[in-house]
């Protein structure tokens, strides 16, 4: 299996950057793993929410193959533990998912059109966090389940 994340626009800060790599480099010694930017839109002032979401979700259903198991990382989806979360992953794995999409939003979320291709929603925490820092979180959790999923001693209950 394969993993893919895609992000709407770039991460600005270094420190996240960093972080992001870190995790990013020791998820691939577990699973392939893409990081794929989406350029953050353009003269948005012009637009309404629903027109950004509308052009955001075009960029992001033109990156999907058919086949591709699509998550949205959203405040209105499924809340896990990190062990739950590895399980989630696990079953994936083993229902023969060959890639896993990952998707982190624009800041007024996704379009209906994206919402109706999903295969699932989660969510990190009831908390909110920047859309940058949802990248570093999320990291980090996928690299926990796959150590979880690996019986590695980085996860402790």
């Amino acid at each position: 299996m394969k993993i893919t994340l895609i992000e709407v626009g770039k991460t600005e800060s270094d420190y996240l950057k960093t972080g992001i790599d870190i995790y990013l480099k020791r998820i691939s010694h577990y699973v392939p793993i893409k990081e794929v930017v989406i350029p953050a839109l353009k003269n948005t002032s012009k637009l309404s929410e629903e027109q950004q979401k509308q052009k955001e979700g075009s960029s992001i259903l033109s990156l999907l193959q058919p086949t591709d198991e699509l998550i949205l990382l959203d405040e209105k989806g499924e809340m896990f533990s990190s062990v739950a979360f590895a399980r989630f992953v696990e079953k994936k794995m083993v229902a023969g998912s060959r890639n896993m999409v990952f998707v982190i939003g624009g800041p007024y979320g996704f379009s209906e059109e994206v919402y109706a291709r999903a295969n699932g929603k989660v969510s990190l925490s009831a908390m909110t966090f920047s859309h940058q820092m949802v990248r570093l979180l999320f990291v980090e959790q996928f690299y926990r389940a796959m150590t979880i999923l690996k019986g590695e001693p980085y996860h402790h209950e």
